[in-house]
């Protein structure tokens, strides 16, 4: 149970909706065209813009969901679609222009968001979530495509829990960064990661006694000796720590 729980928590590449409105109307559900993936994400950004009697209106907002070339901001006044804007991520520091292209409408009407495409595409200015997530998933399409390259099975199983590991690792970043940004505990993550460092090193094990098994592994293979030694130092940490448990009462 505790497994799958921590396999719900890393997920870090989640499906995101679509806009409802741009110019002119509906867009239909076929007629959008992304020009790169759009990840969810918690960015703080700061909005100004003017309005048409001169008014210049600076606004704190929250990119929700974001690409390269633009995203979705959350804020309590809304400048109109066609409106150029000027964002500046609060965690990147980065100022760039943009411009306001459609809508985000709750089922009953109400006014949810306004999607804004930048002038110039930027991969920085929503912070280092956006680009923790943009790696993991460019990892997990090179994963992909290498699958079909001929490639020894062993490697491919290396890469794909390297891509796995790294993915994990990127999500706890990820979630510190949020948590600190709602101001909640932070804390809370690392247990999460213990747990998938033991997952890891008991599939590591695992993986290298079927490789003593099969002969691949040898007395004199490089790095026996000093994975020998860390092993019986961990194996007596553990029992020490078994023990330990057993005698509360």
């Amino acid at each position: 149970m505790k497994s799958e729980i921590l396999c719900k928590s890393f997920n870090p590449i989640l499906g995101v909706p679509r806009m409802d409105k741009a110019v002119g109307g509906h867009i239909p559900k076929q007629a959008e065209k992304r020009r790169s993936a759009r990840f969810p994400v918690v960015s703080p950004v700061e909005v100004k813009w003017h309005e048409p009697g001169g008014k210049t209106v600076v606004e704190p907002a929250q990119a929700t969901e974001v690409n390269l070339q633009g995203g979705l901001l959350q804020m309590k006044r809304y400048p109109g679609i066609g409106s150029q804007v000027e964002l500046t991520g609060i965690l990147s520091r980065e100022t760039l222009l943009a411009r306001v292209v459609a809508t985000r409408q709750g089922r009953e009407g109400q006014l949810k968001g306004v999607a804004v495409e930048l002038l110039a595409p930027s991969a920085t200015i929503w912070g280092t979530n956006f680009q923790l997530k943009k790696t993991s998933f460019e990892l997990v399409k090179l994963e992909e495509s290498i699958r079909s390259g001929g490639i020894d099975a062993r490697i491919l199983t290396e890469f794909r829990d390297a891509v796995d590991y790294v993915r994990k690792t990127a999500w706890a970043v990820q979630e510190w960064q949020e948590r600190q940004l709602q101001q909640h505990d932070q804390q809370t993550v690392i247990p999460l990661l213990v747990s998938e460092r033991m997952r890891r090193t008991t599939q590591l094990c695992n993986a290298i006694t079927g490789e003593i098994a099969a002969g691949q592994i040898h007395s004199d293979t490089v790095g026996v000796e000093e994975l020998l030694q860390a092993v019986q130092v961990m194996t007596q940490r553990l029992t020490d720590l078994d023990k330990h448990s057993n005698s509360r009462p």
